[in-house]
């Protein structure tokens, strides 16, 4: 039996799988901000699931970058209270089984490589577009290899800040993360109507990130998740085709654009893979 775990910034979901297949039970809680809260919140999940049964082994995605070793994150706005605490180490004295650790992102992207929108694809950019910005690349159906990480939400854009102004760092992720349009038009963004003109010109901003990723990564398809995307309202899939095969100008060709699939629990199949090929390689 393997438990699964995603903890996000503003939620945690714990699942187990018996084959790495298929999801058996999935739990969700608040994710605690402080840490020890959270870990308690956690172990006791994972302690619903057992059933008297003993772990494998288990994997799970955390919001923001990990350590050099991937046993815990060295920085996050969010979960402050988090960085520098060894979690694989606390939940591998709880439970005395191997754990694995990825970025949330990450693991959500390899959850689509494997089991959804990127499935069959040999080269998969990721990005979610919610709160913040994120993605990744993967290549035969691993994480890329990085040296640190991949945060392509912090790309600069707005080079001669005619959007931004002058106080906000002209980054993709204030362009259009929903705490972006939040902050810019003073309401939460599924407050706003499906017909308000800034849905269009939110897919203008994220079509020229993605031309980035393209003349970088040069991926066979892009998949888009989170909230602003796949949510309602959200910024539209055609006008974010449309508006990149435009901001390309032909330089080449564009890839295959889609939604992700695997909606909220992304980063639990995203975790299922990630311990088959951990497991596999022993």
């Amino acid at each position: 039996m393997y438990i699964l775990f995603d903890i996000g910034g503003t939620k945690t979901r714990v699942g187990k799988s018996y084959d790495l297949q298929t999801l058996d039970t999935i739990l969700k809680i608040d994710t605690p901000e402080l840490y020890q809260d959270g870990m308690r919140a956690l172990i006791t999940c994972i302690h619903e699931l057992l059933n008297n049964e003993k772990i494998t082994a288990m994997a799970g995605g955390i919001r923001g970058p990990l350590n050099h070793e991937k046993t815990g994150i060295v920085s996050e706005s969010k979960l402050c209270n988090w960085v520098g605490h060894p979690i694989t180490s606390d939940l591998q004295k709880e439970f005395s089984t191997p754990v694995f650790l990825e970025n949330d992102t990450a693991i959500v992207g390899l959850g689509e490589v494997t089991f959804g929108a990127g499935k069959g694809y040999d080269i998969v950019a990721y990005h979610t577009v919610s709160t913040g910005v994120g993605g990744a690349r993967f290549v035969h159906g691993h994480i890329d290899v990085v040296s640190v990480g991949f945060e392509p939400g912090h790309q600069i854009l707005d080079i001669d800040r005619t959007v931004l102004g002058h106080n906000i760092p002209p980054t993709l992720e204030n362009l259009v993360s929903g705490t972006a349009l939040e902050k810019r038009r003073g309401v939460k963004p599924y407050e706003i109507s499906q017909d308000d003109h800034v849905w269009d010109e939110l897919a203008l901003q994220l079509a020229s990130g993605l031309k980035n990723t393209i003349v970088y990564w040069s991926p066979d398809v892009i998949v888009l998740g989170g909230s602003m995307i796949v949510g309602n309202p959200r910024i539209k899939l055609e006008a974010i085709q449309s508006y990149t095969k435009a901001v390309l100008g032909g330089l080449m060709k564009c890839p295959h654009i889609v939604d992700a699939s695997l909606k909220d629990e992304g980063g639990l199949y995203g975790a299922m893979a990630l311990l088959s090929q951990k497991l596999n390689n022993k």
